[in-house]
């Protein structure tokens, strides 16, 4: 991870995300302390000479009396953030093994709680993009080729049935503008029923457009002309980053996922300039909001991708059915 700006003193503090069949464990900060009141996720201060690891093992421990395996942890997003009268590096780690029961060892009350239950007001503001972070999946289905609307409807219906992805991003970059309002206006309902989770591609006419639709993706020639978020909160926005300016102007928008690549070479644009995974760990790790990899990657990359920061992987092969 990059340091904060010389002079400016930053706390590391170790943030857990205990899950439990499906739920997450949350308590409620004191009236006196900073940000009392709101709720958090278990954790605290790395100590010097201290691993992070290390250090939430024993914050759990002691906040919550939970045992965690040093080893169940997995990386799960990191987040600097000014406060103004403080900066704090959140290191973000998850962890499925937690044993014991789960009581506030401190005086605080706590309570488990499913990622759809979790609002942005009631948590500090650098706190939000661990929510997002929570509420995506590991890999981001985008649709690919099809002849025409007909087959990518069958394509689409047949990649839910085999691959159940939660959330599709609906990219059709060959059809014309009606043709692809009528791919989103047919997709909806097909995506509904698999209880998946449709995000639009283009500009914000193409959301207003779609009723249903759960989110818009910007490419980053739209983003870029953009001063505000172009749509309400409590839907998906993402963008289509590159580098990390692309990546500091989709925060400024207000975005709540970004994909990034190329990380691979692609047989879509064969010889095309590639990040590789080193250049892929430097941008996440000053990204405050989950990157999804992107660009000739396959399920066996969703490890390395995790292990360098990201939120998982973007992709068409490993679910779309190919022609």
């Amino acid at each position: 991870m990059s340091g904060p700006e010389t002079g400016v003193k930053e706390i590391h503090v170790a943030v857990a995300v205990v899950v439990r069949d499906g739920r997450v464990l949350i308590a409620r900060r004191p009236d006196h302390a900073h940000q009392g009141g709101l709720l958090e996720f278990p954790g605290g201060k790395v100590e010097p000479g201290e691993s992070v690891q290390s250090a939430l093992v024993r914050e759990i421990a002691e906040e919550t009396s939970l045992r965690v395996p040093e080893a169940s942890l997995e990386s799960v997003i990191g987040i600097r953030h000014d406060y103004g009268d403080k900066r704090v590096f959140l290191d973000v780690w998850e962890t499925r093994a937690a044993e014991g029961e789960a009581r506030g060892c401190e005086g605080q009350p706590v309570q488990w709680c499913r990622p759809d239950q979790l609002r942005d007001e009631d948590f500090p503001v650098a706190n939000r993009p661990i929510i997002r972070a929570l509420r995506l999946p590991r890999q981001l289905a985008i649709t690919g080729a099809a002849s025409d609307l007909a087959q990518a409807i069958l394509h689409l219906r047949a990649g839910l049935e085999a691959a159940r992805p939660r959330m599709v991003l609906l990219r059709a970059p060959s059809m014309s503008r009606r043709e692809y309002g009528e791919f989103a206006a047919a997709a909806v309902p097909v995506c509904d029923a698999f209880g998946c989770e449709l995000i639009v591609h283009g500009g914000p006419e193409v959301f207003s457009a779609t009723p249903g639709a759960r989110g818009l993706h910007l490419p980053w020639r739209e983003a870029a002309g953009l001063a505000a978020r172009p749509v309400p909160d409590g839907v998906w926005l993402g963008v289509s980053c590159h580098d990390k300016q692309e990546i500091d102007r989709a925060v400024a928008l207000g975005a709540d996922y970004v994909t990034l690549g190329p990380v691979q070479p692609t047989e879509s644009h064969p010889g095309s300039p590639t990040l590789g995974w080193q250049a892929f760990s430097d941008l996440v790790s000053d990204a405050s909001l989950p990157v999804f990899a992107l660009g000739g990657l396959s399920p066996g990359d969703l490890g390395e991708a995790r292990q360098r920061g990201g939120q998982g992987i973007a992709g068409i092969r490993f679910w779309w059915p190919q022609s």
